[in-house]
């Protein structure tokens, strides 16, 4: 089973000295301490890091879409204007907060927040690595469903309590939009659960290998469309175009957060660009091997084996730091994938986009999810690829 950032932490020299000598110092048992401590600090530090990397969104985005449009981009601030994201964040910490004189202010003020928090609860079942996750819930994905809701509430909200007819317009579609939205995507999410046996996360990425033909992705026909069901619907629970129809402003001036300006309209901004990492990576994890690493790499045990006389905590870290690759990389490429789509394809009508959910997807992901338990009953939850070059060796060889 694997480890918390605590309980792997604990394996280290360190850890034991550290927790006797506080111990000593304040007269009782200080494990707790310690524990809360560092669960403190990677907290604080892997908000920081997500933080960072919502603003690299805003940078990537804009650099994509210059190349596919065969422009620069930004090209002024830092070298090839990387600090870009960080004028822009100072910029909005400098703008006027605006309220308008007739919003619920409570409300208005509580929206962003609720994007935020609802976005940065889903990193504590997130499994970045064997040893790189805040708590190993083994509801892991109920809870990952039930607090993503938040999202949804606090677009309803900044759309409600602005007191405008264009951001009751875009918060009541990204309600009715992430709502339908989260009917596929549950469906799609439970056939993973159905073929590893447990709503764990980390159950899940250990029930795959390191080799994509280990994935869920090709496990069986079910799950390899599964995959982009999944995908099509986080685009539109996170409102990425093809489906950014709740502040499309084309039609609704900015949606939902027409009436925000300075850092609460930045806080919407960043929530969202953490929340496609958040979902990309949540795609890793269920379909694409999340850490897992080929050859074992992962574990240190290669290392060990290969050089006797490595440390194996040094060799578990190198393990843990390579999985921790395996990881960015694969979210990062479908990062890369969520924002090639919204500069390619054109936004849905709003009827369109409801057609799409309950007439296509929702019945696919249900197909799916019957697929998916026949597949298990019928085949003893054995992989295509097991069948095909497995079972047909083995049978070849009884043969001769």
């Amino acid at each position: 089973m694997n480890s918390t950032v605590v309980s792997y932490l604990s394996q280290a020299p360190g850890y034991g000295f550290l927790t006797s000598k506080l111990s000593e110092v304040l007269g009782f048992d200080a494990t707790g301490i310690v524990n809360f401590l560092i669960f403190f600090i990677v907290t604080l530090v892997m908000v920081n890091i997500m933080a960072a990397i919502g603003g690299l969104g805003t940078y990537a985005e804009r650099k994509i879409s210059a190349d596919l449009q065969m422009r620069q981009g930004p090209n002024r601030v830092g070298p090839f204007g990387i600090l870009q994201f960080l004028a822009d964040g100072v910029k909005m910490i400098l703008k006027e907060d605006i309220i308008p004189r007739q919003a619920d202010k409570f409300m208005f003020h509580l929206a962003p927040f609720l994007c935020l928090v609802g976005v940065f609860m889903t990193l504590a079942v997130l499994p970045f690595s064997s040893g790189l996750a805040l708590t190993n819930l083994n509801i892991g994905v109920f809870y990952l469903l039930g607090v993503s809701s938040l999202v949804g509430v606090g677009i309803f909200l900044g759309g409600y309590s602005s007191n405008s007819k264009w951001s009751m317009l875009g918060g009541m579609r990204g309600a009715s939009q992430i709502v339908s939205y989260e009917v596929p995507v549950t469906l799609t999410i439970l056939s993973v659960v159905l073929m590893a046996g447990s709503l764990s996360f980390d159950v899940i990425t250990e029930a795959q290998g390191g080799f994509p033909h280990e994935w869920f992705i090709l496990h069986n026909p079910f799950t390899f469309i599964g995959f982009f069901v999944l995908f099509i619907g986080a685009l539109a629970e996170t409102n990425r175009a093809p489906f950014d129809l709740p502040e499309a402003e084309s039609e609704l001036v900015s949606g939902y957060h027409t009436e925000y300006s300075g850092m609460r309209f930045g806080f919407f901004a960043l929530a969202e660009y953490i929340e496609v990492f958040v979902v990309c990576g949540v795609c890793a994890a269920l379909f694409l091997g999340g850490y897992k690493v080929p050859f074992n790499l992962g574990t240190g045990d290669f290392l060990v084996k290969a050089f006797p006389a490595i440390e194996p905590m040094l060799a578990k870290q190198v393990g843990n730091f390579l999985q921790l690759g395996a990881f960015v990389t694969k979210t990062l490429a479908l990062y890369y994938v969520v924002i090639w789509i919204r500069w390619t394809l054109p936004r849905l009508r709003v009827d369109h986009l409801m057609v799409l959910c309950w007439k296509y997807l929702t019945p696919i992901a249900l197909f799916n999810l019957v697929g998916c338990a026949v597949w298990l009953y019928a085949f003893e939850g054995k992989s295509i690829w097991y069948l095909i070059f497995k079972s047909g060796a083995a049978a070849a060889g009884a043969h001769h």
